[in-house]
């Protein structure tokens, strides 16, 4: 796209992966931003995500797809300056068979029979079946990628440097309404994840519940993960800077926030089932986040009481950072479409 030369004074509300990189976007294409956030970033449930890029526990497939393709070839770009970004190029194993504990993804994932992702397989570069040395004890077979893993606090903070660079800001502030946050403004980009529930309102949306342990990492370079479509309890390994993240669950509308000593004591138990190097590892901390999952992500414009336009940008579910600057894109161009009167 050619960037925007009249630019509008647009609202952006939620402050999280999904409302900065779209904040990002139109800023950078000549729009006036304020982001408006109750929480700071690094507060939200973006800082809780794993930050492995691809697509998981989101709807609709296809278009999911394509924001993820998207997202990957930016990731990867990022991934040429890590301790800027966060962004890391990793390997790792993807399982395709079922566990014991019901995890694990469809028996031939390409064929995208039951999770819809063949696309994204084919589009990931160099994707190949693992060979049995490659393997975790107790795993029978799964695909080996290369792709971005994001130290998501340190990428947070990377995306509010580079709105700021781009003349955005952004607002601590709760908001009442949608209608509130366009005041005085040309047009709103509702990114509100789980607070759309409320602000919208819309009763779609709902949490699914994810827990993980933070350890020291044992010596453990490569990511693994076995998480099934629709499982209730995963597993997956993810080594970051800070530490060895090990999940999870996914526990649809399950709305606390405390960890569960017991259901942390059972993460750790999975994964020690295929790599017995922790099962005396030191834990670090116990995060849990708030997934904002709707039956499909709602990216589609309206006009609020008042006329001005709002574009909504919600509803990620698991892959919120996977899919944000292809939903980014997107936005800048329905931004574009209500401009041009379509």
């Amino acid at each position: 796209m050619t960037r925007n030369t009249d630019g509008l004074d647009i609202r952006v509300v939620g402050g999280g992966v999904i409302g900065l990189t779209s904040a990002i976007a139109l800023a950078e294409d000549g729009h006036r931003v304020r982001v408006l956030s109750r929480e700071a970033a690094g507060a939200t449930t973006s800082a809780v995500a794993g930050g492995l890029c691809w697509p998981y526990r989101i709807q609709p497939y296809e278009r999911a797809v394509a924001w993820s393709v998207r997202s990957l070839r930016v990731l990867t770009a990022l991934a040429h300056r890590p301790e800027e970004t966060g962004a890391r190029m990793v390997t790792g194993t993807m399982t395709d068979n079922t566990t014991d504990d019901g995890a694990g993804a469809p028996e031939d994932a390409r064929d995208g029979a039951e999770d819809g992702l063949a696309a994204w397989y084919d589009a990931v570069p160099g994707l190949r079946r693992a060979r049995a040395g490659e393997l975790p004890g107790g795993c029978a077979s799964g695909w080996r990628a290369r792709v971005p893993l994001v130290d998501m606090p340190a990428h947070l903070r990377y995306l509010a440097r580079r709105l700021t660079a781009a003349g955005g800001t952004v607002e601590r502030r709760e908001v009442g309404s949608l209608e509130e946050a366009g005041a005085g403004a040309d047009m709103v980009v509702n990114c509100s994840g789980l607070g759309a529930r409320t602000l919208v309102p819309d009763l779609d949306v709902h949490p699914v519940q994810g827990q993980l342990v933070i350890v020291e990492n044992p010596g453990i370079e490569e990511w693994y993960v076995a998480a099934g479509t629709g499982a209730t309890d995963t597993s997956y390994l993810l080594p970051q800077p800070y530490g060895l993240v090990v999940g999870g669950t996914a526990r649809e509308n399950a709305w606390s926030r405390e960890p569960d000593p017991a259901v942390a004591e059972a993460i750790v138990a999975r994964a020690a089932r295929c790599f017995p190097e922790l099962a005396r590892v030191r834990v670090l901390a116990h995060k849990v986040g708030l997934r904002p999952a709707r039956p499909a992500v709602r990216l589609a414009a309206e006009r609020l009481p008042g006329g001005v336009p709002c574009l909504h940008n919600y509803g990620h579910g698991g892959a919120g950072v996977t899919v944000s600057w292809g939903c980014a894109d997107e936005v800048l161009r329905m931004v574009r479409e209500v401009q041009e009167g379509r």
